[in-house]
């Protein structure tokens, strides 16, 4: 059989506007699982996120695979193991804290359970956050506190773009040799070690598989999700996409993230070749 790689983003792509699986998805996936087919998510949400969300859909048998933080862990749902982290340096985190904290911006990193704040950003702002993924956060005084090393820094805006984007600016001037930052929706600034992100994951995937990059699909909605359109054989953005998104595509769906637009794709690229 000529295995293929399913990617697939979960918000605005695999999940519907009230973070749920739609019916027809479901049953698309399970069909290709059934067939021999690979599914990974992949995700720049924190790997707990990402697990608890996996389960919730039923994709934890063999053949179910994880990309969290937008690269920085691969991790195989059906043997619970990690395949592959990247994280960032202390100093470079405690940094990138003052600087949005000078700016008074919201900004949070990980660690293997938890959002981490510091008082300052024990707000709504990080419980919307964590009731959208499924996640608890914990409250330090600073940063300083944190020992271990974490794989990803969010800075969130609801409000105010244009802050973020500055934001982004400086990041990309002082850490250009470190860091990589891009957006994952319009609210969020995603800030992960340099040369990680969801193309390059899908590449790493597809080697540990045994899977060619031709026989690859990934479908996406947003910023983030460009370099995995890009690099996939066939890269797929939403009906319900960024204009970006659909630039860098191979296709686009006709139907959106509330209708099934998952299993248009299975149906097209996965199931009938």
């Amino acid at each position: 059989m000529n295995t293929k790689a399913l990617f697939l983003d979960l918000d605005g792509t695999l999940l519907n506007d009230k973070k749920e699986i739609t019916e027809g998805n479901y049953n698309a996936i399970h069909a290709a699982l059934t067939k021999g087919h690979k599914v990974i998510i992949n995700t720049g949400r924190p790997l707990v996120s990402a697990i608890k969300q996996a389960q919730r859909l039923g994709l934890t048998e063999e053949g179910c695979y994880l990309v969290a933080f937008n690269g920085g862990i691969l991790y195989d749902m059906g043997a619970g193991k990690i395949l592959f982290k990247k994280d960032l340096p202390l100093d470079i985190v405690f940094e990138v804290f003052d600087e949005a904290n000078a700016r008074n911006l919201h900004v949070q990193t990980y660690d293997d359970t938890y959002v981490i704040v510091e008082k300052r950003n024990d707000n709504d702002i990080v419980r919307r956050y964590c009731g959208n993924i499924l996640m608890e956060h914990q409250v330090t005084e600073d940063i300083r506190t944190v020992t271990g090393r974490p794989v990803k820094v969010l800075a969130i805006d609801f409000e105010n773009r244009k802050a973020v984007e500055d934001f982004q600016e400086w990041i990309r001037e002082k850490y250009s040799k470190v860091l990589d930052c891009f957006f994952s929706c319009p609210y969020y600034l995603e800030i992960v070690p340099c040369g990680l992100n969801k193309g390059t994951a899908l590449r790493q995937m597809s080697e540990l598989l045994g899977i060619p990059l031709e026989n690859t699909v990934a479908a996406g909605d947003e910023a983030n999700d460009i370099e995995m359109i890009k690099t996939a054989g066939i890269g797929v953005s939403m009906k319900n996409g960024t204009e970006d998104a659909k630039a860098a595509a191979d296709y686009v769906t006709t139907r959106d993230n509330n209708n099934d637009g998952i299993a248009e794709i299975i149906e097209k690229f996965i199931l009938l070749q």
